[in-house]
């Protein structure tokens, strides 16, 4: 039914099984001495790193070839969503590596980045005689449905949630509205039009298309604008804004202005994520990756409108300073805060109570912070040691006790 909240998960098992039957999930045969990895088109310190290469010059420093997903042509789109090589590490949307940790294979979560104000819209046409969520009641509201089971169905989690959230914090349920789903294949994956040429940055991807004005990133505009539906979510500041400038639409709630920190849980805080097999034989590899990624988000802290420059090539802002305006407050750095890890959860328990992961598992024997902990202790060493020799005759050991002074 339409208004049914709860759905069965899938059995991945099968479903990978069959894929490999039938020719999908290709990856390049595992080498140790490569790192593959792969992000999403939002805020991270990731996608400000490829276009600085620091953590790549990381890597050159123990022998380790980093390279990007696409940067081989025998990988298609899938370790993205479900992690399907050893030697990859995610830094993306939260709802993808919650799937995969639940249903397909164990992994590490690394870190997180969370953009705080981003819980998401209730958009209408412009010109509708419609201001309030109460005058949505017996209304039609989209919900897009992925018919990928491969993958997790991430675009209507957060829609899902984000309608839920609406109506709840309105004093309505779904049964004050229609919920309309809309089936889309969603198998682009290993299309070889999609895959195209290999790509060393994921940069090269977004001078292919044009992503701001592209309605592949908003999938439900088209039928509220011809009327199919009468309203649809969509995640505030980074996509809300190019909808509106566009004349047509409106947003008539907002969940990023309620003081409710865990209303903010669309897709995110972001996760890096590494596998099991990584963490335990090799994690000097997911190490040094997080040295990338604190050396960078420090940087971008500090420089924040040169982040945006960066930052706008490739998210959904409307151009630099919207960038800019939208990471102002942003800590780009990676952490595990208890906070944070309590937005995971919340992620997490959504996609159980509502059949999009079979398993549950605990956040926090997810979350490794000694990986995030190793990775700041050796860049502060690294810094004491280069102060000290510029000030002693001999350097002296890296946060080491050389016993009782006085």
């Amino acid at each position: 039914m339409a208004n049914e909240a709860k759905r069965t998960a899938p059995n991945m098992d099968e479903i990978i099984a069959n894929a490999k039957k039938q020719g999908k999930l290709k990856t390049v045969p595992l080498n140790w001495k490569e790192v593959y990895y792969t992000n999403c088109p939002l805020v991270s310190a990731s996608n400000v790193d490829q276009e600085l290469g620091w953590t790549k010059e990381e890597y050159k420093k123990i022998g380790i070839q980093y390279l990007y997903l696409r940067a081989r042509k025998e990988n298609d789109w899938y370790p993205h969503y479900i992690h399907n090589m050893d030697n990859i590490i995610r830094f993306g949307g939260l709802f993808p590596p919650i799937h995969v940790q639940a249903d397909i294979r164990r992994t590490v979560l690394l870190g997180v980045t969370h953009v705080e104000r981003e819980g998401g819209v209730m958009m209408v046409r412009s010109r509708d005689d419609i201001y309030t969520m109460k005058e949505l009641k017996g209304k039609k509201i989209g919900l897009s449905r992925s018919q990928n089971k491969i993958k997790t169905d991430w675009w209507g989690i957060q829609e899902e949630q984000g309608i839920e959230l609406m109506l709840r914090v309105n004093g309505m349920t779904r049964a004050d509205v229609q919920i309309v789903e809309f089936p889309y294949p969603d198998d682009w994956y290993d299309n070889p039009e999609m895959m195209g040429p290999e790509m060393e940055n994921p940069s090269e991807l977004w001078l292919r298309r044009d992503h701001k004005h592209d309605l592949a990133f908003r999938p439900l505009e088209t039928a509220l604008e011809k009327g199919v539906i009468d309203a649809m979510y969509m995640q505030s500041k980074p996509l809300q804004q190019l909808s509106e400038a566009t004349g047509k639409f409106k947003a008539i709630e907002d969940l990023s202005r309620y003081p409710d920190w865990t209303l903010q849980v669309a897709n995110i805080p972001a996760a890096i994520t590494c596998t099991v097999e990584m963490a335990e034989k090799h994690p000097e590899l997911a190490v040094t990756f997080l040295k990338g990624m604190i050396k960078v988000g420090r940087w971008a802290n500090e420089h924040k409108h040169a982040a945006a420059a960066i930052l706008d090539k490739q998210t959904f802002y409307l151009d630099v300073e919207h960038t800019y305006r939208g990471i102002q407050h942003v800590d780009m750095v990676p952490n595990l805060s208890l906070q944070n890890l309590v937005s995971v959860e919340i992620g997490k328990d959504f996609m159980l109570s509502h059949g999009y992961i079979k398993n549950d598992f605990d956040v926090h024997k997810w979350a490794r912070p000694e990986f995030l902990e190793q990775a700041a202790r050796e860049l502060l060493e690294l810094e004491w040691k280069k102060r000290t020799t510029d000030k002693l005759p001999n350097a002296a050991d890296p946060l080491a006790s050389s016993g009782r002074i006085g």
